[in-house]
C-alpha cells in the first residue's frame, strides 16, 4: 500500500470526530510532516477556525491576509517558507463548496514541492469525509463559528445547501449577513444531469418566526421539486402550504430559476422582492420579470413561468432587499447604480468570492457593521455546456 492509499484508508476508517488525528498520524509517518492542522471557514467567511477539541488551542487566522487564507481564496495550494521548513496550505473543498484549509508543515521546500500534488488529493478526500462526518458529530460545525449563533441563524444555516458549488456549466457562490443572526432570507439550489434549479428567498419578520416561515416554504418547494413537477407548480404548492398555515398573515418572496444546462434557457417565477442583475460583455443591467404574488399571501394563487436565456460568459447576481434597499446614514438607498459598480469592481473574482466582496462594499455604504435586515447575495457564473458533453 503506497502512502496516498494509506492516508485515504485512514480517513475512510476513522471515527467521525477523529479525522484530523487520523490524517495527522499518516502524514507524520509517511510524509515526514512536523505539524498538521485543519481550519474551517467561519459562517461569515472572515476567519479560518482551528479544528480541535473545545476550547480551541490555536488562534483563528484571517481569510483575507494570511497564507492559509490565500490558499482558501485562490483554491490553490500555497507554500509558506518557514525558518525551519515549509508549510503547505491546501484548500479543503467538496465539488466547489469551500470548507477550509489543511496546513501541513514539512522539513523543507523541496519536500513540500515533491508531495504537494498528493497532499492536495488527500485534502480533497478529507473534505468529503468531513461532509459525511457532520451527520454524526458537531465537531466541524462547532469549528465553523467564531461566536454563538442565534437559534434562528442555526435553523437557517442547517437549511442551506452550501455556500458555493461548481460544475462544468457554471460556478455558484452565496453569502448571508449578518452570519450569526440571520432572520428569514435564504437560498437553495439543486442540480441533475440536465438541470439546475435555484431559489432566492426574502423572508418576512424576524427571529424564530421568520426562520419557521422560511423553513416551511423551502421544504414545501423542495417537496414539490422532488416530485418532479414544473417550477410554476412548485410555487403554487408552496404557496398553498404557507397560506394553509398562516392564512395570509405571513408570506415569503421568492425568485425561482429552472435552467436547462445544455442550452442556458431557463423558466423563471418572480414572486416578490429579490432582484437579478446580469453582467454581459462588461455591461451590468437589471433584469426584470412580471411580478407575481409572494408565496402565501392569498389562497390558491396561480403562477406563470417566464423565459430567460443565459449566455456563456454571463454573470448573474441575485440580491435580497437587504442589499438593494439598504439605506446609508443619510437615508440614501444602496440602489441599482451602486450595485452595478460593485459588480463591475468584482468582475475578476471567482463566483464564490463575489458575494462576500460586495457585502464588504455594502457595509461601507451602510456605515455600520451589522445590518438591520438580512443581506443575501448569490452569484452565478454561466459557462454553458462544453462541446461533446
Amino acid at each position: 500500500m503506497n502512502r496516498f492509499e494509506a492516508a485515504e484508508r485512514a480517513l475512510r476508517t476513522a471515527a467521525p470526530h477523529e479525522l484530523l488525528d487520523a490524517v495527522r498520524a499518516v502524514l507524520v509517518e509517511r510524509y515526514g510532516a512536523k505539524e498538521v492542522e485543519l481550519f474551517m471557514a467561519d459562517y461569515g467567511l472572515a476567519v479560518l477556525q482551528p479544528v480541535s477539541e473545545l476550547p480551541h488551542t490555536l488562534d483563528p487566522v484571517s481569510v483575507h491576509n494570511s497564507p492559509a487564507g490565500r490558499a482558501f481564496g485562490s483554491q490553490e495550494p500555497y507554500c509558506e517558507d518557514l525558518r525551519t521548513g515549509a508549510r503547505l496550505h491546501l484548500p479543503v473543498s467538496v465539488r466547489g463548496d469551500r470548507l477550509g484549509v489543511l496546513s501541513v508543515t514539512l522539513p523543507d521546500r523541496d519536500a513540500a514541492r515533491d508531495c504537494a500534488s498528493e497532499l492536495a488529493q488527500i485534502a480533497d478526500v478529507l473534505g468529503h469525509e468531513v461532509v459525511v462526518a457532520e451527520r454524526d458529530t458537531d465537531l466541524y460545525l462547532q469549528a465553523r463559528r467564531k461566536g454563538r449563533l442565534t437559534l434562528a441563524a442555526e435553523m437557517q444555516w442547517q437549511l442551506l445547501p452550501g455556500r458555493s458549488c461548481s460544475r462544468p456549466e457554471y460556478d455558484l457562490g452565496a453569502q448571508l449577513e449578518p452570519a450569526y443572526a440571520i432572520f428569514g432570507d435564504n437560498f437553495d439550489w439543486s442540480a441533475t444531469a440536465d438541470r439546475l434549479m435555484l431559489y432566492v428567498t426574502n423572508g418576512m419578520g424576524e427571529g424564530i418566526e421568520a426562520s419557521l416561515l422560511t423553513n416551511l416554504a423551502i421544504n414545501a418547494l423542495r417537496n414539490a421539486r422532488r416530485a418532479g413537477i414544473s417550477i410554476a407548480d412548485q410555487a403554487a404548492l408552496a404557496d398553498q402550504a404557507v397560506y394553509a398555515h398562516y392564512q395570509g398573515r405571513c408570506y415569503l418572496s421568492v425568485l425561482m430559476f429552472d435552467f436547462d444546462l445544455a442550452t442556458g434557457r431557463a423558466s423563471v417565477v418572480d414572486a416578490g422582492s429579490p432582484q437579478l442583475l446580469r453582467m454581459r460583455d462588461g455591461v451590468v443591467e437589471r433584469i426584470t420579470f412580471d411580478a407575481q404574488l409572494p408565496l402565501g399571501m392569498f389562497e390558491e394563487t396561480d403562477y406563470v413561468a417566464q423565459d430567460f436565456q443565459a449566455e456563456p460568459g454571463d454573470r448573474l447576481v441575485f440580491v435580497s432587499d437587504g442589499v438593494h434597499a439598504v439605506a446609508s446614514p443619510k437615508g440614501e438607498a444602496y440602489g441599482e447604480a451602486a450595485l452595478a459598480r460593485a459588480i463591475q469592481s468584482t468582475r475578476l473574482l471567482p463566483a464564490a468570492e463575489v458575494p462576500r466582496a460586495i457585502l464588504r462594499e455594502l457595509t461601507g455604504h451602510r456605515g455600520e457593521a451589522l445590518p438591520a435586515d438580512d443581506a443575501l447575495i448569490v452569484c452565478l457564473d454561466w459557462r454553458g455546456r462544453p462541446l461533446g458533453h
